[in-house]
């Protein structure tokens, strides 16, 4: 890549706040975050803020990519990713960790590092471990470099499903049954582990679901509806974390609730549901990015169900410390109680899916909803607050 093409900083004088949007990573989730991110390069207003598209690719280097939204959906069920995007397949982006520079610096085998100027604020579009965990956070934090969303203990807890149900539970708000199955008790000993699941099945009944703790858009997760169905369920989880969830089926609805940070504290949006899905077991990735699922947006709720859960939703976002926005996913019981299944601190993003639609139909249009969060992380310091 030549020289005369790299991104420039821009000039001093009258300069507009520069966004660095950071995506793609290496998870599982990758490709989901790239179709993100092109979906948020799209609507920032190239008017109000300067614009650094960097990718991570799946083995973790930082690359300037191009800002072609274009080519960063998905295209006849082929997935984006970074690698395809990249400007070159060596040059490395490098975020200085000293607090007192925000400088980007961009870097060739062979060639001249090239300053690329400041970054005011980082929107980052990771989704899963690597991104959303908290782990960039940290490094971000460690260069006092503002950024949206949550920070790094909210970001892991809101990754980690056994702990997100732990302080959920601390602070009383309703959770559905679980087991966690730890790396060392599969390892050591499994058939002790299915002892352990078949307990929890007599318990609560089959199906159970069998996911990664540490998972995300529903990678991983596997119905089992008896015990021969187990030992590939639980490999299949493994394959995405080596720490596995396993929870009971909850016979409801699913209901799905948007919280936003504004300038007096976290609102909720109007709530969505999700309808069964029939041509798919569950709600798996499929349906949410390759089928469309479509979801109700406003729910069909009463009143006095709508304002309760929004009331949870907020209630969530507080009880993990959240910053700048959530989604929060909640079953609708047969018995009229609502369950916390958990929260995503930053959830799916293009303008069809349903945290934004929950925003639009509340009146917080796509554009609208970017600009307030660059803001709400512009106005937030780093360090501790």
């Amino acid at each position: 890549m030549s020289s005369e093409n790299l991104p420039q900083s821009p000039a001093q004088e009258s300069r507009k706040p520069r966004v660095a949007v950071v995506f793609g990573g290496r998870s599982s989730e990758h490709a989901i975050s790239v179709v993100t991110a092109g979906a948020v390069l799209r609507s920032i207003d190239r008017e109000k803020y300067d614009v650094l598209p960097i990718g991570i690719t799946t083995d973790g280097r930082w690359a300037l990519t191009a800002d072609d939204p274009d080519r960063m959906a998905i295209a006849d069920r082929a997935l984006p990713s970074v690698e395809d995007l990249a400007e070159s397949a060596e040059g490395g982006v490098v975020l200085s960790v000293d607090p007192g520079s925000r400088e980007v610096v961009y870097s060739e085998p062979g060639a001249v590092p090239k300053a690329l100027g400041e970054v005011d604020v980082v929107f980052p579009m990771l989704h899963g471990p690597y991104g959303e965990d908290g782990t960039l956070q940290g490094l971000l934090e460690l260069a006092g470099v503002p950024y949206v969303g949550s920070g790094v203990l909210a970001s892991a807890v809101g990754q980690d499903k056994e702990y997100m149900k732990r302080v959920f539970i601390s602070f009383g708000l309703p959770v559905g049954p679980y087991e966690v199955i730890r790396p060392r008790e599969w390892e050591n000993d499994p058939s002790a582990v299915r002892k352990k699941i078949i307990g929890f099945a007599g318990d609560h009944g089959w199906p159970l679901f069998v996911k990664p703790a540490r998972g995300g858009s529903s990678m991983g997760i596997t119905k089992v509806d008896d015990l021969s169905g187990l030992d590939e369920a639980i490999e299949e989880a493994r394959r995405h974390d080596p720490k596995i969830l396993v929870e009971s089926l909850l016979r409801g609805r699913e209901i799905e609730c948007g919280v936003l940070e504004f300038e007096d504290g976290p609102r909720a949006s109007v709530p969505a549901e999700i309808p069964p899905v029939t041509s798919h077991d569950f709600y798996d990735f499929e349906a949410k990015y390759i089928d469309s699922a479509a979801g109700l947006v406003p729910a069909p709720l009463t009143e006095e169900q709508t304002a309760e859960v929004r009331r949870l939703a907020v209630d969530a976002f507080d009880a993990a410390s959240c910053e700048g926005l959530v989604r929060a996913d909640f079953f609708l019981l047969d018995s009229g109680e609502f369950v916390i299944n958990e929260i995503n601190t930053m959830p799916g993003f293009t303008p069809i899916s349903m945290y934004p639609r929950m925003w639009q139909e509340t009146g917080v249009s796509y554009p609208e909803l970017v600009d307030r969060l660059i803001q709400a992380a512009l106005r937030r310091s780093t360090g501790l607050r």
